[in-house]
């Protein structure tokens, strides 16, 4: 949520950014609504204000004098609880307006309306040349190491077994991969897939992306779909020294998505799923300090796709693809042979201080308190990186065959 302050203070910046994002919102509305609480939140004051000293009055009056300013109190106080139910009446009506508001985007991130229009920055590694590449579901099943069509038996579409050695080398991608986020400072964290509403409302994903999100409807609980929304949440509520800052998580969780909106799309393999695996990076950090943090995220992300000889691009996602929570975000890329082009691997967000505030989360200095920013970015989203080894290292054969480095990581150097 951003700072209602700025309707008073900065409309045009609102402006810009619904211009921006390609948005249709009502600001006139908005601005009435809140020129219309803060007039009835005045008028509720100068009333309690009369209450108070009118009570005063009552204290020191004669016997007489009490009956009337008795009377004159009582009115008081029912316009006071009829203008406190009024205010709150109109307050709700702002505030579910008001969330709807995105982030304000920031002045770098491109312009446009799709992904079409983000802005590649990069390209790192050269595509093998293989003819006539297989897609990863092929290798998967002609290797006995993926199983779709039995998953769909038991529990619909996008889901898959996978065996084997590929279950091997997830678990020591997994390993990997929390060794080297300890070692750049990010706490190895197991975070509940279980939320309340309050969790995903924080980090935005609620209201605008509840269609995306399984309910567990007797329990008032959902499942995340990302450990970013449980990370987020862990200090809910708490005021963090500066000092302490950064807090960096490093998240593991399965993750569960509807994917709703997606039919048709990416319905084969395991790249688009309802359940997946996947190590998120979150950081709560120095406000004056998170565009250095979102570069140090990214160049984490950088350094494990390197690791694992996978050749890829980075992406500046423009302002029409950002979701409402993002003030900026890149995207990660790997080249997928069987499609000839390069598919999203991870992302990372800068989100200032727009969960925090949403969450109560602040951050105290010599200065006093004030709203700090949240960040996050996916250090492995293991299905997608799965694909990425098994068609990038492909064999005419049909196996898939690591370089000894790789496959070190990996624990396992072929599959055949």
């Amino acid at each position: 949520m951003i700072d209602p302050q700025l309707l008073k203070t900065n409309i045009e910046a609102i402006e810009e950014n619904i211009r921006k994002r390609d948005l249709n919102i009502d600001l006139d509305k908005l601005k009435h609504l809140d020129e219309s609480r803060r007039a009835l939140k005045f008028e509720s004051e100068k009333l309690r204000s009369e209450q108070k000293k009118l009570g005063k009055e009552i204290a020191s009056a004669s016997e007489k004098d009490k009956v009337i300013l008795l009377e004159k109190a009582e009115k008081i106080s029912d316009k006071v609880k009829s203008l406190s139910e009024e205010t709150q009446q109109k307050d709700e009506e702002f505030f579910d307006a008001w969330i709807k508001i995105p982030n304000i985007v920031n002045s770098s991130s491109p312009v446009g309306k799709t992904d079409e229009d983000n802005k590649e920055i990069k390209k790192v590694g050269e595509p093998k040349n293989i003819k006539n590449p297989m897609t990863h579901l092929e290798i998967g099943e002609n290797l006995g190491l993926i199983d779709v069509e039995r998953a769909s038996k038991i529990s619909g579409s996008r889901f898959s077994y996978l065996f084997g050695d590929l279950v091997k080398i997830q678990f020591n991608l997994v390993s990997y991969t929390l060794n080297k986020l300890s070692e750049k400072g990010f706490n190895p964290t197991i975070p509940p897939v279980l939320v309340r509403e309050n969790a995903l409302f924080g980090t935005g994903f609620f209201p605008d992306d509840s269609d995306q999100v399984y309910e567990v409807q007797n329990d008032d609980l959902f499942l995340v779909g990302t450990s970013e929304v449980s990370l987020a949440a862990l200090h809910t509520d708490e005021i963090i020294d500066m000092k302490n800052l950064p807090l960096r998580y490093a998240g593991y969780s399965t993750c569960f998505r509807r994917e709703a909106g997606t039919y048709g799309k990416d319905t084969s393999g395991i790249f688009r799923v309802h359940q997946f695996d996947k190590v998120e990076m979150f950081s709560f950090c120095d406000p004056e300090k998170s565009n250095e943090e979102h570069e140090h995220i990214l160049a984490i992300e950088e350094e494990i796709l390197k690791d694992l000889e996978i050749p890829y691009r980075v992406v500046d996602v423009c302002t029409g693809d950002l979701g409402a929570s993002a003030a900026k975000k890149y995207d990660i890329e790997a080249w997928i042979p069987s499609q000839q082009k390069y598919r999203e691997v991870t992302s990372c967000s800068n989100t200032t201080d727009f969960q925090a505030r949403r969450l109560n989360m602040r951050t105290k200095n010599e200065d006093g308190n004030t709203i700090l920013h949240t960040l996050n970015g996916t250090a492995l989203a293991v299905g997608r990186i799965l694909i990425a080894l098994l068609e990038n290292n492909q064999q005419p054969d049909g196996s898939v065959t690591f370089s000894d480095d790789l496959g070190t990581i990996l624990g396992v150097n072929k599959l055949s």
